[in-house]
């Protein structure tokens, strides 16, 4: 299975009980299709006492009992706990986005996204320069202002 389709099968579940186990979660979401691999990720912390980190993930043989794990289960209680049951995101690269060590516009994804065309920053630069050499009267728009009150109409 390619790793699209293991995440399109794949389901996030936020706002679980600490008491709540893998075991738990299998049987919970068992009743929506065959479940393949179920995990809740323990704490960054070795000091923690919790046993996970408040969310898990389960990952169901088809994408479509993902989905119906989603629609079922999503607002739903578990453990006294009102969940939260989304379709699971990639994981991140420790290199990208926000707390990465190295500056956004310096990361490949930033520049495709944010980068600007020769042509366009040519334009932007011509634009520029026009309103630089057209010198602005610093009292243009100051008409009638020595009038008190609404400006009639």
């Amino acid at each position: 299975m390619s790793d699209a389709s293991r995440l399109k099968a794949t389901v996030y579940i936020g706002g679980l009980d600490s008491a709540v186990t893998t075991h738990t979660l299998h049987a919970a979401f068992v009743p929506f299709g065959e479940i393949v691999d179920v995990s809740l990720p323990k704490p960054d912390l070795p000091s923690s006492t919790d046993p996970h980190r408040g969310f898990g993930y389960v990952e169901f043989e088809q994408a479509a009992d993902a989905k119906e794990a989603i629609d079922n289960m999503d607002q739903s209680e578990l453990y006294g706990r009102v969940i939260k049951v989304a379709a699971a995101k990639p994981q991140r690269e420790q290199s990208e986005g926000l707390g990465s060590k190295t500056a956004v516009w310096e990361q490949e994804g930033w520049l495709a996204k944010h980068a600007v065309s020769e042509e366009d920053r040519l334009a932007a630069e011509k634009a520029r320069e026009s309103e630089a050499a057209a010198p602005e009267d610093p009292m243009q728009g100051l008409e009638g202002l020595d009038v008190a009150g609404p400006k009639p109409v």
